[in-house]
């Protein structure tokens, strides 16, 4: 009988591609042998209880059989999860897997379940897994006698017939890392994500959402930010989100070097950003925008007062329509520069219409309008 590799005549129809195409542990259950008898009585019972009363006793029976053992309970976590009994199907697959625990074909079918139930962390957990196991092909050792030609042509061939069982899970656990509304967690999904799946296709959306969580509102934590930031442009130089979200970081730092790096990369975004091109869309106004916005502030912080006015000046004039938190904020900063100038009434002109847009800057733009009304009142 054929199954499991070559051995595959009596098994169900829906598992054959799949135990065809299994990688690293193979599951091999020669044709002939007892275990391959009581496999195929039981593929020829068509009571499903009777099914199973039967692999519990084959699991009894051939206990010391790893590869047999592994077979019979990824048999019945199927029975189960086609019963709409989740949480079995999910403990006997685990079974499985710990007597196969390099079959991406088991750990697909694991990562199938949690996904159906809902579960990301156990998700996460065979996602990694599976992408681990998938990258492990590549650091096989070569067997001896074999050529470096040959050897390679194998590992090759190998990622080929896992390509799909790969892109599966890599699909599934950025998922995971999206649906998640809880900061801690999603960050967790990222760490391994990124140690799963290194070169990802994701690899820059995963970039976003680790920025994201690891800023203001979320985990604020900066200096892992930073980290996480510094080794995407390491990867992409061009990364547009990387820069914006390290530029702001950096304009708030008090370290040696932080406010050139913000005004650096700042200038870099708004060169990649092309706001003034003809096709410029609302994300690349946006980012330009938001460029401008920080490079003013970093000025501002070098006391290079009329300078950070220009490229305020510029970023309102991008902002305006596009981004109510991003504009006001920008407003708020103009104000100050203004203020800091003594151009009064500029700068009352830009901060009363900040205090009209709601958000986080509505509350500071009323406290420094009022500054700058008593300082107009003072002067007269």
């Amino acid at each position: 009988m054929e199954r499991v590799r070559r051995y595959c005549v009596v098994l169900t129809v829906v598992l054959l591609p799949l135990l065809c195409s299994a990688q690293l542990d193979k599951i091999v259950i020669p044709a002939g042998t007892p275990e391959d008898q009581a496999l195929q009585a039981i593929s020829s019972e068509q009571d499903g209880q009777k099914k199973i009363t039967m692999y519990e006793d084959f699991l009894n029976k051939f206990a010391s059989n790893p590869a047999a053992v592994a077979y019979g309970n990824w048999q019945v976590s199927q029975y189960y999860q086609g019963a709409g009994d989740l949480q079995k199907a999910v403990s006997y697959g685990d079974k499985a897997l710990a007597g196969a625990p390099h079959n991406l074909d088991i750990i697909v079918s694991q990562a199938s379940l949690a996904q159906q139930m809902k579960d990301n962390a156990k998700l996460m957990e065979y996602a990694s897994k599976g992408g681990q196991t998938y990258n492990s092909i590549s650091k096989q050792p070569k067997p001896d006698g074999m050529s470096d030609q040959d050897f390679a042509k194998k590992v090759e061939e190998e990622k080929a017939a896992a390509k799909n069982s790969y892109e599966f899970l890599e699909t599934s656990a950025f998922n995971a890392i999206a649906d998640e509304k809880d900061a801690k967690a999603r960050m967790s999904y990222i760490d391994h994500f990124t140690a799963a799946f290194p070169d990802s296709r994701f690899q820059e959306q995963v970039a976003q959402y680790a920025m994201y969580t690891l800023g203001p509102g979320q985990l604020n934590d900066p200096s892992r930010l930073v980290a996480f930031g510094e080794k995407t442009l390491a990867t992409n130089p061009n990364s547009v989100p990387a820069l914006l979200l390290l530029s702001n970081s950096y304009a708030d730092e008090s370290k040696p070097g932080a406010i050139s790096k913000a005004i650096l990369y700042s200038q870099k975004v708004i060169e990649l950003s092309k706001a003034n091109a003809p096709d410029a869309d609302r994300s690349r106004k946006l980012s330009a925008g938001v460029a401008h916005s920080t490079m003013g502030y970093a000025l501002m912080k070098q006391d290079k007062t009329a300078a950070a006015v220009t490229e305020l000046k510029a970023a309102t004039g991008l902002l305006k329509g596009q981004d109510d938190v991003a504009y006001a904020t920008a407003l708020y900063r103009l104000g100050y520069a203004y203020a800091k100038l003594n151009r009064v009434e500029e700068a009352r002109n830009v901060l009363n219409e900040a205090v009209q847009i709601a958000g986080p800057v509505q509350q500071p733009s009323r406290d420094l309008l009022a500054k700058v009304n008593t300082a107009r009142a003072k002067g007269k």
